[in-house]
């Protein structure tokens, strides 16, 4: 029996959001487990005239409403249900060409943060995890603290919101990033406790796993386990030298509705 994939894109205005599912949907994106933004770019093809003029005006710059517009894309399989893709703000929104009825939405994590200006008076001693936390307040994220605590001296900070993030991986010699709604806060060196992704022929590896410098980029299935600083546990059959364990330092996704990509591509280090 086959197990249909399910795609469904929300899009989020003065807090309200509309769900769109049963379309031919294409996303694709990279997420990174460092400070740089994520983002993603999904076509939507066959939205009625009025959800088209909709969203095309609420995303307009020239919108007066200049309230954060969000971009949520689940994906997923019929049996298991749907987890989150991708989550940030829309950067812009534009018509596709004629024929199609497209809609082409571009969306980064935190682009709202942007003109956001923040102050962080220096203290003499504060503690790495008080301080992500302070962080991820400033940013209006959870915390995910796996990193070794230890005390920073003398930590200031002025600047735009979004470059809070890089401030803190130097100041911790750690490594912290924004995966959708959470500030991942980790040791270099570890991958995040309890995200571990076991990859082999029968559970979604596509093609074979190509050796870098620093450890493999390998392609599988689009799977809810796999996570930005999370580990990646593969088992290679006609590769045997790229067997191992490694952390996740980079997601591309590409999936369709409606043709054949669903595929992950990570980027990762061995440990």
């Amino acid at each position: 029996m086959v197990d249909l994939r399910v795609i469904r894109v929300g899009i989020e205005v003065s807090g309200q959001i509309r769900w769109y599912e049963g379309l031919r949907v294409k996303a694709s994106g990279t997420k990174k487990a460092n400070p740089t933004q994520n983002e993603c770019t999904v076509t939507l093809t066959g939205l009625s005239t009025d959800v088209r003029d909709y969203l095309l005006t609420e995303t307009s710059p020239f919108n007066s409403n200049k309230t954060p517009k969000r971009l949520y894309v689940d994906a997923g399989r019929v049996s298991t249900g749907v987890f989150r893709l991708f989550y940030g703000d829309i950067e812009s929104a534009e018509p596709g060409l004629p024929p199609d009825v497209d809609v082409i939405i571009k969306a980064k994590t935190g682009s709202a943060q942007k003109g956001n200006i923040v102050a962080i008076d220096g203290q003499a001693l504060v503690r790495l995890q008080s301080l992500a936390q302070q962080v991820a307040s400033r940013l209006g994220l959870t915390l995910n603290f796996q990193a070794t605590d230890k005390n920073i001296g003398n930590f200031a900070f002025t600047g735009s919101a979004l470059h809070l993030v890089n401030k803190l991986q130097e100041a911790g010699g750690v490594r912290a990033f924004v995966d959708d709604a959470e500030l991942v806060v980790k040791d270099q060196d570890k991958a995040l406790t309890g995200k571990t992704r076991i990859l082999n022929m029968n559970s979604g590896l596509v093609g074979l796993p190509k050796i870098t410098e620093k450890g493999v980029d390998v392609t599988f299935l689009i799977d809810g386990e796999s996570a930005l600083g999370g580990m990646l546990r593969l088992e290679s059959k006609f590769n045997k030298a790229a067997s191992g364990d490694y952390t996740i330092d980079q997601l591309k996704f590409d999936v369709a509705s409606h043709e054949d990509p669903f595929f992950y591509v990570a980027t990762c280090t061995r440990l």
